[in-house]
């Protein structure tokens, strides 16, 4: 994670801080439900929900980031029958670790943290395919001839 561009300026152990305030968060709302809370506690719940929230965002900044440039690994590599995560683990690892910063095995991480979305990732890719297709048309150029399936993200379609 700490490959991903500004991942460290988010500091040590971002992870570990969002887990804790959240069952901190958690532990503090229960007990609100139990009972009233002091006005030591409430401000002490709202510092914390405040403190998760900002981490949290924090976090899915630098992912966001992280997401931008896949459509720019993607449009560097001409592998377009092959998965994407075929393409990033085993036919251009180099040009994955160029463009994004990070390794396959930093792949695997995020793969193994359900970082990615499979359905929404398919979803993506596609439409990647689809507008750059469109647009290379549109000046004339044909990407790929006599190309009769599109890698997506984790899965190959046939092409109408």
């Amino acid at each position: 994670m700490e490959r991903i561009e500004g991942w460290r300026a988010l500091g040590d152990n971002v992870i570990e801080t969002i887990i804790n305030k959240s069952e901190k968060v958690k532990a503090l709302k229960q007990k609100a439900k139990d009972e009233e809370l002091s006005a030591r506690e409430k401000k002490e719940l709202s510092a914390e929900e405040k403190e998760y929230r900002s981490k949290r965002k924090l976090v899915q900044e630098k992912l966001i980031k992280f997401a931008t440039r896949i459509p720019a690994f993607m449009y560097l590599t001409d592998f377009r029958e092959n998965t994407l995560q075929d393409v990033i683990t085993k036919l251009e690892p180099e040009l994955f670790l160029t463009v994004t910063g990070l390794t396959v095995q930093d792949f695997h991480l995020l793969v193994q943290l359900k970082v990615f979305n499979t359905e929404q990732m398919n979803a993506a890719v596609f439409a990647f395919r689809r507008y750059e297709d469109a647009s290379l048309r549109y000046t004339g150029i044909a990407s790929h001839p006599g190309l009769t399936h599109i890698g997506l993200y984790d899965t190959v379609v046939a092409m109408a």
